[in-house]
Order: C-alpha cells, then sequence, then structure tokens
C-alpha cells in the first residue's frame, strides 16, 4: 500500500511513519524541505513535485494523511499568527485537493487532521462526533480546515476527519516539556485544576490511525469523523498528581488564572479551559485502547 503523508516529520506523523513502515506499506513524505533529514526508507515529495503533471500520471497512493500544520500552542495569537495557523492548515490541503482532482487515479481515503479545538468551550459537558460546537478561534481553524478537506468526496474520495486531543509522550509534546519543570519540584495545577484535559497516548493515536485504515480503505464516498482521545478524561488536577507520582516529586505550584492569561493572551484558553470529549466513534467501531487510562500510560513511558 502506498501512503502519502503531509506533516510525516512531526511528532505524530514520524511514530506513524515508523509503524506504517514495520507494515510493509510504501511511505512518502509531503513536505517543503525535501533536504530534510528523514528515514532512508521513506521517500520524499515537494508541493511543487505534487503539482506536477508528470509526476501526477506516474505515481498514485491509496491512502492520503494530511497532518500539516503549524503547532497552535507554539505562540501568542496574534492576528498574524493567526493567519499563520490557518493558512498552514488551509494551503497544504488545498495542495493536496489539486493533486487529487488532476490524478488519473484517485486514492481510496484521505484522512485529514483537525483537534477537539472543533467543539470550542464546553467545561465538563461530554461530547461526542454527534455534539455541536461553540464558535471560538479554535473552532474557525478547525471548521475550516475539515470543510476543505471533506470536499474531497465530491471526487469520490472518502474522508476520515481526526480530531485529536492532547497527545501525551514522553519523547515530545506537552509530557516532554513538563518533565524539566516536574523534576525540579516544580510542577503544579493551572488555574483552579478542574478543566478537564481530553487526551490520547501517542502510541494509542497511531494504532487509531492504523485501525480506520483498515476500517474505512474500501469506503465510497462518505465523510467520517473520529475524536483520538482516550476514554477517560481527567482533570487538569488529576493529571497533575499523577505526573507528579510517577515522577515521585511533589506538585504544590500553582499558576494563577489571571498570570497565564497575562502570559499567553488569548492562547491561555488551551491551558485554562477544558473539553471533556469522549472516542464514541471508535469504541462503536471496535477499537480497543492499550492505554485507557493515564495510569496506565505514564508506567510505560521513559522518565
Amino acid at each position: 500500500m502506498n501512503i502519502l503523508i503531509s506533516g510525516g516529520s512531526g511528532f505524530l506523523g514520524s511514530a506513524l511513519t515508523d509503524c506504517l513502515i514495520q507494515q510493509g506499506m510504501t511511505v512518502t513524505w509531503l513536505t517543503r524541505d525535501t533536504s530534510q533529514s528523514h528515514p532512508k526508507n521513506v521517500q520524499m515529495l515537494s508541493y511543487e513535485q505534487l503539482a506536477n503533471d508528470n509526476h501526477n500520471h506516474n505515481q498514485n497512493y491509496d491512502v492520503i494523511i494530511n497532518l500539516a500544520g503549524a503547532g497552535i500552542a507554539d505562540s501568542r495569537w496574534t492576528e498574524k499568527r493567526k493567519q499563520q495557523l490557518m493558512d498552514s492548515r488551509l494551503k497544504p490541503t488545498q495542495a493536496i485537493l489539486d493533486f487529487i482532482v488532476r490524478s488519473e487515479y484517485k486514492p481510496k481515503l484521505l484522512i485529514s487532521g483537525s483537534a477537539i479545538g472543533w467543539y470550542g468551550i464546553q467545561g465538563d459537558t461530554p461530547l461526542t462526533e454527534d455534539s455541536s460546537a461553540k464558535p471560538d478561534f479554535a473552532h474557525s481553524l478547525c471548521e475550516k480546515w475539515e470543510q476543505l478537506a471533506m470536499s474531497a468526496t465530491q471526487k469520490g474520495v472518502a474522508v476520515a476527519i481526526v480530531r485529536t486531543g492532547v497527545v501525551i509522550d514522553s519523547q515530545g509534546g506537552m509530557l516532554a516539556k513538563l518533565l524539566t519543570p516536574f523534576k525540579l519540584g516544580l510542577g503544579g495545577k493551572l488555574g483552579d485544576g478542574q478543566q478537564i484535559i481530553s487526551w490520547i497516548g501517542r502510541d494509542d493515536w497511531v494504532r487509531a490511525v492504523q485501525f480506520i485504515i483498515e476500517c474505512h480503505i474500501d469506503s465510497q464516498n462518505q465523510v467520517m469523523i473520529y475524536n483520538l482521545t482516550a476514554p477517560n478524561p481527567i482533570s487538569n488536577h488529576t493529571f497533575t498528581k499523577a505526573v507528579g507520582s510517577w515522577l515521585n516529586r511533589p506538585t504544590w505550584f500553582t499558576l494563577p488564572r489571571f498570570l497565564l492569561k497575562l502570559l499567553f493572551g488569548e492562547m491561555a484558553t488551551l491551558l485554562i479551559d477544558g473539553q471533556k470529549v469522549l472516542p464514541q466513534a471508535l469504541l462503536q467501531a471496535g477499537f480497543g485502547f492499550e492505554y485507557p487510562t493515564i495510569d496506565t500510560l505514564l508506567a510505560s513511558q521513559d522518565k
């Protein structure tokens, strides 16, 4: 099976690539810089090459996995940054759609990234794929990204939207950033600590994407939406205590809500406002989580 991945060198894309290659699949990374470091058995494809008609006639992909996008929590949400976040998602998606339109051999499935930010801030209300959203910037960003990807169905390509929660793994992402301060005894809750974290282990995220491929590789012209979150979301306070216990360190500190807003501006909503997002579609389809609780996940991680 030939698979094209945008964002393949990222925290999620690289782990997914390793597993797909281990399963004997051929993986190509779609990238703006084909000279970047990459596994030797990964092929590289530039966006310019993707737009080249000669390439379009000579290559076909069974699955395209669209993960490209600047990190939403990497810097303050100025108006310029908001536009960068939007462009970094919509432009690669549009390039993929243009390729699909021109291609004689269409992919069987497009898996396109999104985030649980689609639901907006809804506190501890349980949210499934059937839930409605509350408008804010994160929702608008995800909604435009999803709607653009869904247009691939007009060309007969099945689309799976994956709304990813907070990905937990000691090799990257939020947990990796927290290790040093927690090890120094500086760990603590954010705000009142009651905000819900809808999380997923990176290994389970990779397994879920593979599961979606297996389930929908032969789907016909339809849209599927999946929440990629573990079945047991937790409060920030519970998460803080779990990490402290795992590292055998105290967690006495608190970063007040007003200070987080001062430091991060509008982006502070990612830290102090929670969402209780549940993986209803995955569970109904029969997916089994290897790490359904935060304690089982942390026990599997390197410190």
